[in-house]
């Protein structure tokens, strides 16, 4: 039984929301945020990558960066260019990119539900990056980003969500730079809140999509007020975090690939020659790069050529939910053994390529600063679901969602 519920939500203007929505804080650098946001005052990099608003030479972890945070965050909502609603509120939030539609409801779930697993996990998060947001939360004393949340589809919720938008003008409806959609309406109708509300108390589970890190750092400054407010009545907005929940069939999972620093000791030749043992290796005659088709099926980037790996029958468990996966299996028979990468999460030789960026940004890495590249088959949203019903959880960098969620539409305060 998952509990949804409305917020009060501080929002861009209407006039201002396509300069002040921003990409989330986790798909740039230092570097990139400052670019993006140059010559853009409101821009809510501003608030979560405030790292760019003070001198280089400052860790993007310093206590100044996170009370930065804040300061911007005073200041755009006492300009105004942030207004909260005047009662709690659900609201809609639908994206199109390439055809493609995804209709969430945004709201706050609990983080007692996160705590006793009716909010899922399927991946395990890294200490760093968890207290980074746990710092920008606790200091701005808001969730300045949402998690991405997923859910099997209930056909009722669906309803009720087309209705609304079916007979109610949206307040938002914007393209941003990346030629994506985003479309917002709110819900302020008690009767329909309630609704809503209770049917997701009929959902067995929440899951996440996206933002363990965000969660998860959510639930520690919760619980941090808890600790500092012992007599909490658990209606406190600390209690909460601000999440946007869509339904599983509209979500679209991209690949998300692999780059190497070095070949750990080994020859071209004597890589290929050591992965004959788990996969069929056939150099793909085409200037294209190779991008796989089918499960179990990878491309290899190598001194300019490419390559497709398939699997060998027999190298993986057909029904262990987590070994089956592209990416164990390609971790497990051929990165550890071969290029000797231990723990993905912290090996500083292996880094990942978010399938947006395409696979020639693959070639382009190989050219720059790795030496062996591969191309994957996206991570299903079965595979998904059932890992996190199994407990289990996926290698790191499994999946990479798009649409992305555009962080300053809304921002809860604890």
């Amino acid at each position: 039984m998952a509990v949804v519920r409305p917020f009060k939500g501080f929002r861009p203007k209407e006039d201002l929301v396509e300069k002040v929505a921003s990409l989330p804080y986790d798909v740039m650098n230092r570097v990139e945020a400052k670019k993006m946001a140059e010559g853009n005052d409101i821009s809510f990099l501003h608030v979560v990558r405030s790292e760019m608003d003070v001198d280089d030479s400052i860790s993007q972890y310093d206590e100044k960066v996170y009370l930065k945070a804040r300061e911007n965050l005073d200041n755009f909502i006492d300009d105004g260019v942030l207004i909260q609603d005047e009662k709690p509120t659900l609201y809609i939030y639908r994206q199109l990119m390439n055809g493609r539609v995804q209709t969430g409801v945004v709201a706050c779930t609990s983080i007692d539900d996160y705590m006793n697993d009716i909010i899922k996990k399927h991946e395990f998060t890294r200490a760093e990056k968890e207290v980074d947001r746990i710092n920008n939360f606790d200091v701005c004393n808001a969730n300045t980003a949402p998690i991405f949340l997923t859910y099997r589809n209930n056909k009722e919720i669906t309803t009720i969500i087309n209705d609304w938008i079916k007979f109610n003008m949206p307040v938002y409806n914007f393209i941003s730079d990346d030629d994506i959609t985003h479309i917002i309406w709110t819900i302020d109708e008690d009767k329909i809140i309630e609704k809503l509300s209770s049917l997701f108390e009929k959902v067995d589970y929440l899951y996440i999509a996206d933002g363990h890190h965000r969660s998860a750092s959510s639930v520690n400054v919760g619980n941090k007020r808890r600790k500092a407010f012992p007599d909490y009545s658990g209606e406190e907005e600390f209690n909460y975090f601000l999440s946007v929940i869509f339904p599983d069939d509209d979500l679209f999972i991209m690949d998300y690939n692999r780059v190497v620093k070095d070949l750990n000791g080994n020859t071209p030749a004597e890589v290929i020659e050591k992965i004959k043992d788990k996969f069929i290796v056939e150099e793909v005659d085409s200037a294209s790069p190779y991008k796989p088709k089918d499960a179990k099926t990878y491309g290899m980037f190598l001194e300019n050529k490419w390559y497709k790996l398939s699997a060998k029958e027999g190298i993986y468990d057909a029904n262990d939910p987590v070994d089956r996966l592209d990416v164990s299996i390609l971790q497990k028979n051929l990165l550890t053994p071969v290029l000797g990468i231990g723990d993905p999460r912290t090996d500083k030789r292996i880094d990942f390529v978010g399938g947006i960026r395409g696979l020639k940004a693959l070639e382009e890495r190989c050219n720059k600063d790795m030496k062996i590249a591969f191309s994957m088959y996206p991570t299903t949203m079965d595979d998904l679901l059932s890992i996190a019903d199994a407990g289990v959880v996926m290698p790191p960098k499994s999946t990479w969602f798009e649409p992305k969620l555009r962080s300053g539409l809304f921002v809860h305060r604890l």
